[in-house]
């Protein structure tokens, strides 16, 4: 065996099991054997920078070397130097702190420090004392103009899970605040949901945990009407929540009361107007809904607006926002 077959075989090997552990299948089922996997790579990469030493490829020329060598770097240290300058650290290091809400949801809060970010973006969540290798991904809940950035995490896995015990969230009463483990956040990703700003009227529409964007969006709404600052290009906000189970809605329910009862009290409560869908329910929700259909606020969400029951005609919820606003 040669150097070129042996690496050959590595690479391949390494490769293969890589592409295999990556159908959906592995990653839905056994997510930790996906993760640790591809740590393969470091094995494909010493392998690939061995395979070169059999030669089976014509040599290095004087010419290429020049090009690709080890000094290569130190020769134009002095051109770079301006522009390798390290950025200042986003994160001020502070112990985060949690909220704990009903239906094992953890809403994280972290400082920063100038950490800038846009409503819809995500951010890379790492907890060493669970696993120092899977950084989870996380879209942010807070609002660009709060001296803090957070997270909303429900339990639907072996880290989400071990992540609330670790946290010693389990059994606590909840929005009790308490100290949390160290914490690695790499971030802000991901496109913003700015261009809500830009148009007269914006319609909005989540299913399911995909409305976690829409809280960042709504809290920053919020945050520019009590600043007094103008929102030209905005005057209507449609929200539509789709979601299959009732306990779903309880922390963002929190939510959209906090703005309900805010921009009631600043007289702009006409700036968002929220429809929510429950597609699934069993016997019993549907008894008790029946029971206080008739109370002034919702059974389900404790709002105002009733929760509506199966899905949206769009046709229909199109049409009126186009006659409301010709």
């Amino acid at each position: 065996m040669t150097v070129s077959g042996i690496t050959g075989l590595v690479i391949s090997l390494a490769l293969i099991l890589i592409m295999t552990s990556s159908t959906e299948f592995i990653r839905q089922s056994s997510y930790e054997l996906f993760w640790y996997t591809h740590h393969i790579f470091i094995f494909l990469f010493i392998s690939l920078a061995i395979h070169g030493g059999g030669r089976i490829i014509r040599g290095q020329t004087p010419e290429s070397l020049r090009l690709h060598n080890v000094t290569f770097c130190r020769d134009h240290f002095d051109e770079w130097q301006e522009a390798a300058s390290c950025p200042v650290p986003q994160f001020s290091g502070k112990e985060p702190s949690v909220v704990s809400h009903p239906s094992a949801v953890l809403e994280l809060h972290m400082k920063k420090r100038d950490f800038k970010m846009a409503p819809g973006q995500y951010i890379f969540i790492q907890c060493p004392s669970i696993s120092p290798l899977e950084w989870h991904p996380f879209t942010l809940t807070s609002a660009p103009q709060e001296d803090f950035f957070s997270v909303h995490i429900r339990a639907s896995g072996d880290w989400t899970e071990a992540l609330l015990k670790a946290f010693g969230a389990e059994g606590q009463a909840p929005s009790e605040l308490c100290s949390m483990p160290r914490l690695a956040v790499d971030g802000p990703f991901g496109g913003s949901l700015a261009d809500v700003f830009h148009y007269p009227v914006s319609v909005c529409i989540a299913t399911g945990i995909g409305v976690t964007p829409f809280a960042s969006l709504l809290k920053s709404v919020w945050y520019k009407c009590c600043e007094s600052q103008s929102l030209p290009g905005l005057s209507k906000v449609y929200f539509y929540w789709i979601c299959r189970d009732a306990a779903a809605f309880e922390w963002f329910a929190d939510l959209l009361l906090s703005l309900e009862t805010q921009m009631s009290e600043q007289g702009k409560a006409h700036l968002l107007s929220y429809h929510i869908y429950l597609t699934g329910w069993d016997e019993y929700q549907a008894i008790h809904i029946a029971l206080h259909w008739d109370e002034s606020l919702d059974v389900i969400t404790g709002l105002k607006q009733k929760t509506f029951y199966g899905r949206p005609n769009w046709n229909e919820e199109f049409k009126q926002i186009a006659y409301n606003h010709p």
